[in-house]
């Protein structure tokens, strides 16, 4: 019995520290980002236009640019990746080839970022003539959202239990009638929550966008969806690496960086509540 206890404190003290050592790594990097990020973020740096190689001015283009390639990801990925995994958990009859599918899904989730962003220059801007625009890096990174979309959406259909199908057939309701009334609203915290973090991950993303539309220095807004636009992600890589006065411009891509770590964390918050809301309501 002694043993056991033993196993069990020195287990749950080794999942304590782990816990602990994340959550301070994270505090660290969100305390030096704020730190020299927070002198530089002002209302002038957030609606300004970017100025002499972006050395000067503010960063306007780039998170509107940002917004406006979630939105096209968000349109492209999300009624089909729920779409998809609702005719998997529902629909398709379990076999081999439900398996393959399956996968195949979770594979492409661990596929590299760069890998869709040369596929999306094939397809997209080469394959359809959508060129480097924003369509292009909109699509390729609904696609680098589809398989997370798909695989946390089916699990959550999953979690509802199978008597709500079986009362609403009983009933009379078509298999249709049945998921759309009885098992969509009880999962749908889950597949909201699981959209919009891949969404959140697809918006900090930077190799997709790098070959199919955004640009570094590009002083207005996109006038259509196959202009090509600015993007926080690249933004900040170039200010970060490439840029020809790294040091110059540093406190600059310190305040990028802020912006783009607190427009990640909305999104997230938004699928908390959103979470909480609905499991509130079902």
């Amino acid at each position: 019995m002694r043993l056991k206890r033993f196993r069990e404190i020195f287990g749950i003290g080794l999942l304590s520290l782990s816990a602990v050592i994340v959550v301070l790594i994270l505090c660290v990097i969100i305390f030096d980002i704020t730190t020299k990020g927070s002198g530089v973020v002002s209302w002038e740096f957030l609606v300004d236009f970017p100025k002499e190689g972006m050395t000067r001015g503010g960063i306007f283009p780039a998170i509107i640019g940002t917004i406006f390639v979630t939105i096209i990801t968000t349109i492209f990925s999300i009624p089909l990746g729920v779409s998809a995994a609702i005719y998997l958990s529902e629909y398709a009859k379990e076999g081999r080839l439900t398996r393959l599918i399956r996968t195949s899904i979770r594979n492409l989730a661990g596929v590299p970022s760069i890998v869709y962003g040369l596929f999306g220059v094939v397809l997209f801007v080469q394959g359809l003539h959508f060129g480097t625009s924003v369509l292009s890096a909109g699509l390729t990174l609904g696609l680098l959202t589809l398989p997370w979309i798909i695989a946390t959406s089916e699990e959550a259909l999953k979690t509802v239990p199978q008597s709500y199908r079986e009362g609403a057939l009983a009933l009379g309701a078509t298999k249709w009638q049945s998921i759309y009334s009885n098992v969509l609203p009880y999962a749908l915290p889950g597949i909201l929550t699981g959209s919009i973090l891949g969404l959140s991950r697809a918006a900090g993303e930077t190799a997709p966008i790098l070959f199919t539309g955004v640009a570094f220095f590009l002083p207005k807004l996109p006038g259509s969806v196959f202009d090509q636009f600015m993007a926080l992600p690249y933004h900040l890589y170039i200010l970060s690496t490439q840029h020809h006065a790294i040091e110059q411009v540093r406190p600059l891509a310190y305040g990028t960086a802020l912006v783009l770590v607190a427009l990640v964390f909305m999104m997230n918050l938004t699928a908390i509540i959103l979470r909480y809301k609905l499991r509130k309501k079902f």
